[in-house]
């Protein structure tokens, strides 16, 4: 099947090439029935009331288009519109504002909001094979999103209350990064021994090497791992040998920097969705040889199976 290289291909601007182009990458084998999977009894709807893209499975006596049963069904943007989405994001290594698909797209800024998060949805790695194993390193790290937090600190008796740095109500955040490979990224509730364990331990397999700064959380789960190596950023020591978390932390640095150049703004509920989109553009870069086409043909593959309704 051919991959769009450029921007000025017809599938990000006809319609009826993006529906071909769709109808190609979501079933390359032949036409399936994504009601009953139903193969023998499908045949093509004519006639111009249907409009063009229609199929009948006559094992359901149902029929559908390439929309059903992916994030964009019962959408009413057109496929080249979707399809010239799903490109800028995938492409766009620190992601693409909904005001910006918004005026590219020529289409409302509600209804750009909501294709973006359904498209991050797609993003969404549904493969659940731990990270890691055979000895192979794979580095964690924690992170905090959301304006500078303030605690409350009692001052001897006779005092006022005075205000003290902290995390205070930042969303909180815990990325693996296994060393030339993936990123799969959970936003977690508290930053605890207990929380970071559990996952790790889903995550990664025990026969690798956990790699991580010298933060205390991570000795429980450290001591079931095949080794657990520490750098000591408060020592200044960033690298020793091939011990260090840099690799993670450079993860990070591509995350906040899209998230406050970018996004700027992002609420506790919708957070694990952007961190889909970054871990998906990471686990699928340049670097690991994955190009902006097919990268966003990976993406559009991702949208089968999975919904997501706008409340």
């Amino acid at each position: 099947m051919r991959t769009p290289t450029k921007l000025s291909d017809p599938v990000y601007h006809d319609e009826d090439a993006a529906r071909a182009h769709l109808e190609a990458l979501r079933w390359p084998d032949g036409v399936s029935c994504p009601h009953c999977g139903g193969l023998d009894k499908i045949k093509v709807l004519g006639g111009k009331s249907m409009g063009p893209g229609w199929w009948y499975c006559g094992s359901c006596d149902d029929k559908f288009t390439v929309r059903v049963g992916t994030v964009y069904a019962r959408s009413h943007i057109p496929l080249h519109k979707w399809l010239l989405g799903f490109r800028l994001m995938a492409s766009s290594k620190k992601g693409i504002s909904a005001h910006q698909l918004h005026r590219t797209l020529e289409i409302t800024y509600k209804s750009a909001w909501f294709m973006a998060h359904r498209i991050r949805e797609a993003m969404n790695d549904a493969d659940p094979t731990p990270m890691g194993g055979g000895g192979e390193p794979v580095e964690v790290d924690e992170a905090y999103l959301g304006s500078p937090g303030y605690v409350l600190k009692n001052k001897p008796e006779g005092s006022s209350w005075q205000m003290k740095r902290g995390h205070g109500d930042k969303m909180q955040i815990v990325t693996l990064v296994e060393r030339g490979g993936r990123a799969r990224s959970v936003k977690v509730d508290d930053m605890t021994s207990a929380t970071v364990s559990a996952v790790i331990s889903r995550n990664v397999k025990p026969d690798t090497r956990l790699m991580t700064d010298e933060s205390a959380i991570y000795n429980k789960i450290g001591r079931k791992m095949k080794s657990h190596e520490t750098v000591q950023h408060k020592r200044k020591e960033y690298a020793r040998g091939d011990v260090t978390t840099n690799t993670v932390e450079g993860y990070f640095s591509i995350f906040k920097r899209g998230m406050k150049g970018v996004y700027q703004h992002c609420t506790d509920k919708h957070l694990q969705r952007y961190l889909y989109e970054f871990d998906f553009r990471y686990s699928n870069r340049a670097a690991l040889g994955v190009d902006d086409g097919e990268r966003t043909a990976l993406a559009i593959k991702g949208a089968e199976g999975k919904r997501l309704t706008y409340r």
